[in-house]
C-alpha cells in the first residue's frame, strides 16, 4: 500500500482500487487494515456510485475482510442531480433517494454530503437539503474543492455524531453466498437497481453452469455495469423502473474470489477515449 498525503498533510493509503463500474471499486483490504490500526476513523471510498461501489463493498469486500462499516456517506452535487434530471434539479431527486434508501436498506446509518462547487447557488443547495430533510436523512455541506480540510470539517463532525448515535450499526449483504448465481443477480437487480428482473444470454448461462461444475459455486457477484444509470443503459437516467437487466457474459476472477457479470455493452478496459 502507498502512503501518500494531501497538500495539507492528511495521510491517505492508495492501493489497488479498480473502478466500481467494472470491479469491486474500493481499496485493498490490507490498506484498510493498516488504516484501522493507525487512526480512530478510516474513510474508505467506494465508487462509482452507491449502486456499484457501495453494493460491492458490502456484498464482496465486507465478507472477505470481516470489517463492517459504521456509517455511509453518500456524496452528491447539484450538477450530478441536474444531469440525472436531464437539466432539471428536482427531477434528479428520485435518483438520490434510491441511493440513500439502498444504503439504509443495508442497515447503515447514512448521511448525504452535499459537495458544494463555486457555481452552485444557495437556492439549489437549499433545495437539495430540504429534499433530504423530507426523506429523514441528515445532510452536511462540504467544500473541499475550494477550502480543503476546513471545508470538510462540518461533514466530519456530522459523521462522527452519526456514528456515536448509532453505536450498534451492523451492515448486512443483500444476498447470501449460498444463493444461486441467478438468485444473487436477481436480488441485486431488483433490490438495488430497481429492475423488474434479469435476463441471461446463452453464453452467460452456460458459463455459470461451467463455473459451478468446476466448484466455484459460492462466490459473490461483481456486476460490470455503466456508472451513469441505475440500469445497464447509460441514457436511462433518474430512478428508472420497468426495465430488465441484461447479463451478456460472465467471467471468473478466481484469485479475487468473485464472478464478474457483464451487463449491457460494458467494456472492461477503463480510461480509453471515445475517439483516438
Amino acid at each position: 500500500p502507498n502512503l501518500v498525503q494531501t497538500t495539507e498533510g492528511t495521510p491517505a493509503l492508495v492501493h489497488a482500487g479498480p473502478f466500481g463500474n467494472i470491479a469491486h471499486g474500493t481499496s485493498s483490504i490490507i490498506a484498510q487494515q493498516i488504516g484501522l490500526r493507525l487512526a480512530d476513523y478510516v474513510i474508505n471510498e467506494a465508487g462509482f456510485a452507491a449502486d456499484l461501489g457501495a453494493e460491492k463493498y458490502i456484498d464482496i469486500v465486507m465478507g472477505v475482510s470481516g470489517t463492517s462499516p459504521s456509517a455511509a456517506v453518500l456524496v452528491t452535487t447539484v450538477q450530478s442531480l441536474r444531469n440525472q434530471g436531464e437539466g432539471v434539479l428536482e427531477n434528479g431527486f428520485p435518483n438520490l433517494a434510491r441511493h440513500a434508501q439502498n444504503l439504509q436498506g443495508f442497515g447503515l446509518p447514512t448521511i448525504v454530503a452535499i459537495n458544494r462547487f463555486p457555481h452552485d447557488t444557495q437556492q439549489d443547495l437549499n433545495q437539495v437539503r430540504a429534499f433530504c430533510d423530507r426523506l429523514g436523512i441528515p445532510t452536511a455541506h462540504t467544500e473541499p474543492f475550494t477550502k480543503g480540510g476546513e471545508g470538510s470539517e462540518a461533514l466530519a463532525s456530522a459523521v462522527v455524531d452519526l456514528i456515536d448515535r448509532n453505536p450498534n450499526a451492523a451492515a448486512h449483504p443483500i444476498y447470501a453466498l449460498s444463493d444461486s448465481y441467478e438468485e444473487k443477480l436477481n436480488k441485486v437487480a431488483t433490490g438495488i437497481y430497481g429492475a423488474e428482473g434479469v435476463t441471461l444470454s446463452d453464453t452467460a448461462r452456460n458459463k455459470l453452469r461451467q463455473f459451478v461444475d468446476w466448484g466455484y459455486d459460492g462466490l459473490p457477484i461483481c456486476v460490470a455495469k455503466t456508472q451513469y444509470s441505475f440500469s445497464d443503459n447509460p441514457k436511462l437516467l433518474g430512478a428508472p423502473t420497468g426495465w430488465t437487466l441484461a447479463i451478456n457474459d460472465v467471467s471468473l476472477s478466481a484469485g479475487a474470489g468473485f464472478l464478474v457479470a457483464i451487463a449491457g455493452n460494458m467494456m472492461l478496459m477503463p480510461g480509453l477515449p471515445k475517439t483516438s
